[in-house]
């Protein structure tokens, strides 16, 4: 049992948190106030690699294992999990969707621009009345000819007004359920599609949230990915990889907290000494670091799993479910440490603290990741 990273992972954790020092912290926090779009920011992510890590560098990828794919997500999340949950999609939903059961024409055509960078993927599955139960699949798509038409609604879609393509799960056979679901690939410019409003939110405010509608929207049957039928399989295997991002991106948002709670404790003085010395704020960082430590370790777990092949869905789902947790206490234990700092925007605290709840909710709620564990125990 080997802990140790290799020179490779280390450079790519290395080259993560220098661009997240050098230029997602700069303009952070009026990027969350204002709602704004790292554009700039991400369009430098794509090229240094980060959108299409895991992918084939005959794609335009860059080859990387998922490990390596966990340390730069949380280094990115320690500064702007806005920036992060935009790279997490277009690598774990998009680009893997594609790369694991695209053609070799959909790869080509799409996928090679995404892991690139010079597109950016959403994934659209979250409709307003199917999120948890994506099983309730109301978007159609009625096959014509050598076309599909879709209609319906899409919510909670990350990148929605960014993105220049999607990966939309529609039913085709509503008489089959959820194997009468289906997975297509849709362009911005495509007739029919219109983006909706964007979403006023809590936390990862500057990530770019939308509805998206589709009205007799028409997409070539080249692009349905896989046969019909295939989209809720596709659906349910590409959140496995989605659900490891996001737990990587919840390590982050913790590690990011618990290091300004930490500094910011040998900075800050009470009753004449620092308030690192005193052994309530002392029992704090050790419990977050630990809390950190052990979330840490079933992320790079599961990361391992998947670089192995081996079956990973429970062990995504546990490091899902276990960060998302602990970035929730570690941050609120941070805006303690800090005090009346920690409950304004420039001690960064709070703005964490803010996008360390949807970690919880999106990718699949901690409540599903328990049935996921679950029905992984007792099958």
């Amino acid at each position: 049992m080997n802990f140790e990273l290799t020179e490779e992972q280390i450079a790519v954790r290395d080259a993560a948190r220098e661009f997240a020092k050098a230029e997602l912290l700069p303009g952070v926090i009026d990027r969350d106030t204002e709602a704004k779009f790292p554009a700039e920011q991400v369009k430098q992510m794509g090229e240094l690699g980060f959108l299409g890590m895991m992918v084939d560098p005959k794609y335009n990828g860059g080859g990387m294992d998922t490990v390596s794919y966990v340390l730069a997500m949380e280094e990115i999340s320690k500064i702007d999990a806005s920036a992060s949950v935009c790279m997490s999609v277009n690598n774990s939903l998009v680009c893997w969707g594609l790369e694991k059961y695209g053609t070799e024409e959909q790869k080509e055509k799409y996928l090679k621009p995404l892991a690139a960078g010079e597109k950016i993927g959403a994934f659209c599955l979250s409709e307003p009345e199917a999120g948890s139960d994506a099983t309730s699949q109301r978007t159609t798509a009625e096959r014509s000819g050598d076309h599909y038409i879709l209609n319906g609604t899409k919510n909670w879609i990350t990148n929605g007004n960014t993105a220049s393509i999607y990966l939309v799960i529609a039913q085709t056979d509503p008489s089959k359920g959820h194997k009468g679901i289906s997975a297509f690939i849709v362009e911005r410019d495509s007739e029919g599609f219109v983006v909706g409003k964007k979403e006023d939110k809590l936390g990862i405010r500057g990530s770019d949230t939308h509805s998206l509608m589709f009205n007799d929207t028409k997409v070539p049957a080249a692009n349905r990915i896989g046969e019909e039928g295939f989209g809720f399989t596709f659906a349910m295997e590409t959140l496995n990889g989605g659900r490891l991002g996001i737990a990587a991106q919840a390590l982050g948002i913790a590690s990011g907290a618990y290091e300004l709670a930490l500094a910011y404790s040998k900075e800050r003085k009470a009753f004449g000494k620092p308030i690192s010395q005193h052994q309530a704020i002392q029992f704090k960082l050790a419990d977050m670091a630990t809390e950190i430590e052990a979330a840490r370790l079933l992320c790079l777990k599961a990361a391992w799993m998947k670089d192995q092949g081996m079956d990973y869905s429970q062990a995504s789902a546990m490091a899902k479910l276990y960060a998302s947790k602990v970035a929730m206490e570690v941050t609120v234990e941070a805006v303690q440490v800090h005090g009346g700092y920690g409950y304004v925007k420039e001690y960064h605290v709070e703005r964490l603290m803010r996008d360390a709840k949807i970690t919880q909710i999106y990718e699949g709620t901690s409540e599903i990741q328990k049935i996921v564990i679950s029905r992984s125990l007792l099958r």
